[in-house]
């Protein structure tokens, strides 16, 4: 809270707060950041919990709603009996200005099949997305889903909620140019640095503990092996 007001501006926020869901002296909301981070960037990515925006919604009154993005886990947290195990966890992308204005790189994956399809009329419910046919090759580029499956971090996580670089990555990609600037205000074990200096970005973190400072340090310490 002391150093936001300090920064410049950023292409994006790509950020996972605490979520304020248990009693662990780490887990506690900072009131207020989303506002702050507003000064800073029109485009956030943050992860999080329903729960949590759900009872934080009137802190993110400055931002519109872009879209939801879903982590898979290979592995859930808790274990009620009474619930459906949750393996999953949500990023949202918010927004402010106008969407036109936002930076966006179209979000794809290199596994389309060979097919073609036509349709000379498409379902009530879309809109008009222009030419109704298209073609894929074997191989080739792929809207990405909105579900992103990534296996956490188990066995080697130096942060309680470590999030694995393969759901961060796609976000980075998706909100920040390349040479562009990223800031995540809680940067837990070095994820989202790691991630935007892999993709030639620049980055800034923010960690209140500095026994995880030490392990981002150290994190990034470990440069690339050039091929």
């Amino acid at each position: 809270m002391e150093i936001l007001p300090l920064l410049g501006s950023f292409d994006a926020v790509v950020t996972d707060p605490p979520y304020n869901e248990t009693s662990c002296e780490w887990d506690v909301w900072p009131v207020g950041w989303p506002a702050m981070v507003a000064r800073l960037t029109d485009s956030l990515w943050c992860f999080g919990s329903f729960r949590m925006f759900w009872e934080r919604r009137d802190e993110f009154a400055d931002w519109k709603l872009a879209q939801d993005v879903v982590w898979e886990k290979h592995n859930g947290s808790g274990a009620r009996t009474d619930r459906f195990r949750r393996i999953h966890e949500l990023a949202i992308h918010l927004y402010r200005g106008q969407w036109e204005e936002i930076h966006k790189a179209t979000p794809v994956t290199m596994d389309a099949r060979k097919i073609t399809a036509n349709r000379r009329q498409k379902p009530g419910h879309w809109s008009d997305i222009g030419n109704s046919s298209f073609a894929s090759e074997e191989g080739g580029p792929r809207l990405m889903q909105s579900i992103i499956y990534s296996r956490s971090c188990h066995g080697y996580a130096v942060n309680e909620t470590q999030k694995p670089e393969g759901i961060v990555a796609p976000l980075l990609e998706y909100a920040v140019p390349p040479g562009g600037a990223v800031l995540d205000c809680f940067a837990g074990s070095g994820t989202v640095l790691a991630v935007a200096r892999s993709q030639g970005k620049r980055a800034v973190g923010i960690e209140s503990r500095e026994s995880q400072c030490d392990e981002i340090v150290r994190r990034l310490a470990q440069r690339e092996l050039g091929f």
